[in-house]
């Protein structure tokens, strides 16, 4: 911490209790001593920059290149992912990816090309490399997406990490994605965006970074092509950002520019070309395929941080039950906690929570337990006891354990990039389990001290394992929730084997979605973090983590009635559909908002749990292919300007295209359609794209638009799985795919595809293979018909 950041803490005293003031002010003490302890100043640098290339080494995939004061190594994979590390850094070891590296492609390897530079020429993608060390790549075709200057680094003249820096240019069009979870955008506008985890010092809107979730993961979508760029470092850094301008025709125009730096390596680079859905298809080949929530954690949840006891818990399922909302998992924040001691519930308000489990479940209801990192560091703690004997807390340089402060008090940190660490924690999730909790929920995980101020709770010099290589804080910063994240999803596994985990978190690094999903943490309550939940979602499912949601209805006071709507209403859509109110929030049951307000949230709701058989394959479909649930517009077209530059609706799927309401008094709103037939779901009224065109939006429900001739499967009578088709258009086909497991559990998937055809007047829905269609089939009525008495046929 520097002198501002302890000047911050000191001014905060006066709005706190004069405990917690003294608790904050110490611990930002001890911080700085610890640092200043820890950390030698940086002192003298010398800057650096490749030099001429000295020696060129071939090898299978591409090889080595030598330049007068650095090596860099380039190697093209099978699966058509592009790797270039500086300094002879190879792609490994790397907390972003799953397992090994995938094996080089043969038919691919460093050749000269002009001017003293050299080149790898690979199916999917060219890479020239510069007698100076730029870097350009290259469609297949030869047109240039991106780029990339000769770095420079500034190496300490008496030894320690160097700092990097990359400029890269793209094209004038492009436009910017990603870098994880991001409350602007999902475009992202010009700026400088920070690569450091950060629990943010109050309730989030859109323009406010660095927030919980970052990573270094641009996604950039031209005319020319898609590309994605993972610069493979956990040190605190920066990503700058600014579009290009086109010349109108004059042939002057100015190409968008990326200037990346970190304040540590080694720098290293991944790069995937080709159309959006392959490049997220390498991607997660690479990071590790999304887990698959229980069927269940696709439902409603409903949250608050301050039930109070499980007389309120009753009350509260009870109220849902009585008002005909449906409710699958309540999620017991840290009030539930004896004194905010991590995994040890409070006996007086929740005597038998293993009772009131069975009791919730019985009603369908699932229990959802908060977890935080933060051990209280105190005698007689069983946590505490246990983490000293396994030597499993972060220490300072001295050998000290690192001690922050959380609302428990004192408190230590386990040291989650340390394998028996990790296994040790996990351990503790059995018992959570055991006491009738189904899933888990980690919050303060950056990690921070509390929320109000968003405070470091680890010195910068406080040692990690780093899986046994050794290292400080400010490499393992980002990566400390992801670990908590493996930690809890392996324990869970182990507790558990025939289960899928259920696990998600506020923080996280890349990779996050091979242990869970994610959360906004409090995002404001307003217009604008309405808007801003949407572009954290999509943002994040373009950097491969598909199942996130934000707190319905915001993390402070007052929604009104119309707001709370309307965020229930797009929170239905989003992959983690929950409500949640922090302690000093207003609640957000929806009969809180009147009867009006009720009986729209309730019709969302029904919505909702009719879909999950939908939201159930596109969970499958995520972890065979990467595609998120909800995509942009311009997925399927990225070269349609219009629709790159569209932020306020979204395609849930392939099937569906919503439209959410972000303004207030919205009756009616205008909707940038991608190309095809699209149907209202409600009105049946057709449209046709690509365009613009305007549908009806009143406060009972958001424009929600079907592709002509999908196949949607629902959940139908009886709770039983249907197919509902919307009639494809005369002369055209449709279809959709419905895939399906034999429970929560492990079991191997069944992927089956569905046509559909206009035929003699009739609308005809086949099983790709032969075979009966196997579900009962409802076409839905449109306006007009495609064609007179369109009934269905199976064949």
């Amino acid at each position: 911490m520097d002198g501002r950041g302890l000047g911050r803490s000191v001014r905060a005293v006066g709005s706190m209790t004069p405990v917690w003031g003294i608790r904050t002010v110490c611990t930002a003490v001890r911080r700085r001593r610890a640092d200043a302890a820890g950390l030698p100043p940086r002192g003298a640098e010398r800057a650096r920059v490749p030099g001429v290339v000295a020696e060129v080494v071939p090898g299978p995939g591409g090889g080595s290149i030598r330049f007068a004061r650095s090596r860099l190594r380039v190697l093209v994979t099978v699966t058509g992912a592009v790797f270039w590390g500086w300094d002879g850094a190879g792609p490994e070891p790397s907390y972003g990816l799953a397992g090994a590296v995938p094996e080089p492609d043969a038919r691919a390897a460093l050749e000269p090309d002009m001017d003293g530079g050299w080149r790898v020429v690979s199916e999917r993608v060219t890479l020239v490399v510069s007698r100076l060390g730029g870097v350009r790549v290259c469609t297949p075709g030869g047109v240039v997406l991106r780029e990339v200057a000769p770095p420079r680094w500034w190496e300490p003249v008496d030894g320690g990490a160097a700092r990097w820096m990359e400029r890269a240019e793209v094209a004038a069009d492009a436009r910017f994605f990603g870098l994880g979870g991001r409350s602007a955008g999902p475009r992202l506008p010009d700026g400088t965006y920070r690569m450091w985890n950060t629990g943010p010092r109050k309730a989030f809107g859109p323009g406010d970074d660095p927030l919980s979730l970052t990573m270094p993961v641009q996604l950039v979508v031209a005319d020319a092509g898609t590309h994605l760029v993972f610069h493979d470092t956990t040190w605190d850094g920066s990503v700058t950002l600014q579009e290009g301008e086109e010349g109108l025709g004059s042939g002057h125009d100015r190409p968008g520019t990326v200037e990346w730096r970190s304040d540590g390596g080694p720098l290293r680079c991944w790069v995937v070309v080709g159309s959006p859905a392959r490049v997220l298809h390498t991607w997660v080949s690479l990071t590790g395929a999304p887990v698959v929530p229980p069927t269940w954690a696709l439902g409603h949840h409903h949250a608050r941080q301050g039930f109070g006891s499980a007389a309120e818990v009753r009350r509260v399922v009870a109220g849902y039950r009585k008002r005909g909302v449906p409710l699958d998992a309540v999620h017991l924040g840290a009030d539930h906690l004896d004194g905010h001691r991590v995994f040890t519930a409070d006996p007086g308000r929740y005597p038998d929570l293993p009772g009131l489990a069975r009791e919730l479940a019985r009603d369908g209801v699932r229990l959802v337990s908060v977890v935080g990192p933060a051990v209280k560091a105190e005698r007689g703690n069983a946590v505490f006891e246990s983490g000293r004997e396994a030597r499993a807390f972060v220490r300072e340089g001295g050998g000290r354990k690192a001690v922050g402060t959380s609302k428990a008090g004192a408190s230590v940190y386990p040291d989650f990039t340390d394998p028996g660490a990790r296994a040790w924690w996990g351990g503790w999730y059995g018992e959570r389990l055991a006491q009738g909790f189904a899933g888990f929920w980690h919050d303060l995980d950056e990690p921070v001290s509390f929320t109000a101020f968003g405070e470091r709770t680890l010195p910068r010099s406080a040692r990690h394992s780093l899986e046994g290589r050794g290292g400080d804080h400010r490499e393992a910063h980002n990566v400390y929730a992801l670990g908590m994240a493996r930690a809890g999803y392996e324990g869970v596994r182990r507790a558990r084997p025939a289960e899928r985990p259920f696990v998600f978190s506020r923080s996280g690094w890349v990779g996050l979605q091979r242990y869970g999903g994610a959360w906004s943490g409090g995002v404001v309550t307003g217009w604008p973090g309405l808007r801003a939940s949407l572009a954290w979602v999509l943002g994040l499912g373009l950097c491969g983590v598909p199942y996130s949601g934000p707190d319905v209805g915001g993390g402070t006071d007052g929604p009104s009635a119309e707001l709370y709507v309307r965020w229930f209403q797009l929170g239905a859509y989003l992959p983690l559909f929950r409500t949640h109110a922090a302690l000093r929030a207003a609640r957000r049951e929806p009969w809180a908002f009147g009867e009006e307000a009720l009986g729209h949230a309730r019709a969302a709701a029904v919505e909702r749990r009719r879909l999950v058989p939908y939201f159930g394959t596109l969970a499958r479909v995520a972890a065979r292919t990467g595609a998120p649930y909800v995509r942009p517009l311009w997925w399927g077209a990225p070269e349609d300007r219009k629709l790159r530059d569209c932020g306020d609706a979204f395609l849930l799927g392939d099937a569906l295209l919503v439209a959410p309401v972000l303004d207030p008094g919205v009756v009616e709103r205008e909707v940038q359609l991608p190309e095809g037939t699209w149907y209202d779901v409600v009105s049946g009224k057709r449209f046709t794209g690509p365009g613009r065109v305007r549908v009806a939006a009143p406060l009972s429900r958001i424009p929600v638009l079907a592709r002509a001739g999908a196949v949607v499967p629902v959940r139908g009578e009886g709770d039983e799985r249907e197919l509902e088709v919307w009639p494809p258009v005369p002369g055209s086909a449709g279809g959709g795919l419905v895939v399906t497991d034999a429970g929560d559990g492990w079991e191997s998937d069944v992927v089956e595809r569905f046509t559909t055809r206009l035929r003699g007047g009739r609308v005809v829905v086949r099983r790709h293979g032969g075979g009966p269609v196997g579900y009962p089939v409802r076409v839905r009525e449109v306006d007009p018909p495609p064609s007179r008495g369109a009934v269905v046929g199976q064949a």
